[in-house]
């Protein structure tokens, strides 16, 4: 389970600071780009097929290496946001991903700026 911001919350003092638990799976293999998901998103659950999934809250997608399943996570996980990164010329996946589903698909720079963020949105 991970940690996540709680936008609709004030906190104690107006301050917004209240935390969501949610859980966020990855179907990511890259061992640079897990490391840096596990730092800024505690607790996302690495997974290489979309059965491992579970019931997830949201499910962050590599399209590089996942992008042919992202209709089958949005099968697997319907009520799961999914947060998709590539290749910034990649374009033809990006769409692909739009086209089945996902509610974010955007640049690998872009993306890991602020993974936290990216979930959020």
């Amino acid at each position: 389970m991970a940690r996540v911001r709680d936008p609709g919350a004030t906190g104690a003092a107006g301050t917004g600071t209240e935390e969501l638990t949610i859980r966020v799976y990855a179907l990511v293999t890259d061992l640079m780009d897990r490391s840096r998901i596990g730092a800024a998103i505690p607790g996302t659950e690495f997974v290489r097929d979309v059965d491992s999934c579970g019931p997830a809250d949201v499910v962050i997608v590599d399209l590089a290496k996942f992008g042919s399943i992202v209709p089958s996570v949005r099968a697997a996980a319907p009520t799961a946001r999914v947060v998709c990164f590539g290749p910034h010329v990649d374009d033809a996946s990006a769409e692909a991903a739009r086209a089945a589903g996902a509610h974010a698909v955007m640049p690998r720079s872009r993306f890991f700026r602020d993974p936290l963020a990216a979930v959020e949105e």
